[in-house]
């Protein structure tokens, strides 16, 4: 959070030499005033994909995603954030908003928004239905081939992690899901590659974050923590390498008090939301 959109070598400072969480600087265009262990619209666009798993019992109708999106883009306004808005995002809302149906708004849709939300639909969804279900909660803002195929590596991952599965067993299971749509290349060649890219496009980031799952396939912290100092869009990043790796460590793998803070910062009952979401795989 306090280092997103800075170069890398701002972020470096921010962090520290032992990254942990800090406040958002003043100077920092999205996450200055927020305290220490708050999340991004990652987080906060992941739950919002979590309950509607929830409420629609494991599936995401297009118009309840559109309308969750634009009561989430009106809370951002009012608290003074619109700028957590992605392009993707913002682009389809404004879209939605003249009135064209949720099914065509997302077709421009490029960048990470959708594979850094994606998290939940891969604790929710076992293995042979994932694609569709992925492409499913994509489709209104990033209804794209490499949007898809950047969320389906994800999603993957988290899914076969839930199912017990170590990264190495996951990533071409990954590899083989983005393949569906085209990119397979791309993400077989990221592992192991470090920094591929930092800003907010899905053939950029989503690779970035593959790779560093791949350098830290049991330590979710430090995962997370490499993403946040490299600078751009850090919190996407590590969000989605953090979200690969820890579904294949498990929680009992993260520091107890950086979990302590998260849920204690943003009120956030992590848990009991997570259960209903394992209770859709069998459905």
């Amino acid at each position: 959070m306090p280092a997103q959109e800075f170069d890398g070598d701002r972020a470096r400072a921010i962090l520290g030499t032992q990254p942990d969480f800090r406040d958002g600087p003043p100077d920092n265009p999205i996450a200055r005033g927020l305290p220490a262990g708050s999340v991004t619209d990652d987080t906060m666009q992941c739950v919002l994909v979590a309950e509607l798993l929830v409420d629609g019992a494991g599936v995401i109708a297009p118009r309840a995603l559109a309308d969750a999106l634009m009561r989430w883009e009106r809370e951002m306004a009012r608290r003074g954030r619109s700028e957590l808005l992605g392009p993707s995002t913002r682009r389809a809302l404004a879209a939605l908003k003249l009135g064209y149906d949720p099914l065509v708004t997302g077709t421009a849709g490029t960048t990470n928004g959708a594979a850094m939300r994606i998290a939940p639909v891969g604790i929710a969804t076992p293995l042979e239905r994932l694609l569709a279900a992925v492409v499913d909660a994509d489709r209104v803002t990033h209804d794209t081939p490499i949007a898809h195929a950047g969320a389906a590596v994800v999603a993957t991952v988290v899914s076969a992690g839930v199912d017990g599965a170590g990264f190495s067993e996951a990533a071409p299971l990954a590899i083989e899901a983005a393949s569906h749509f085209g990119f397979g290349e791309l993400f077989e060649d990221a592992m192991g590659k470090g920094s591929l890219g930092t800003g907010v496009e899905a053939a950029e980031s989503v690779p970035t974050a593959f790779s560093i799952a791949s350098r830290w396939p049991k330590d979710a912290w430090a995962a997370s923590g490499y993403a946040a100092a490299l600078g751009g869009d850090t919190d996407t990043i590590a969000a989605m390498a953090g979200a690969m790796v820890g579904a294949c460590t498990g929680l009992s793998a993260l520091p107890a008090n950086a979990v302590r803070k998260v849920k204690e910062v943003n009120e956030l009952a992590f848990e009991s939301l997570v259960d209903r979401l394992l209770a859709l795989r069998s459905r």
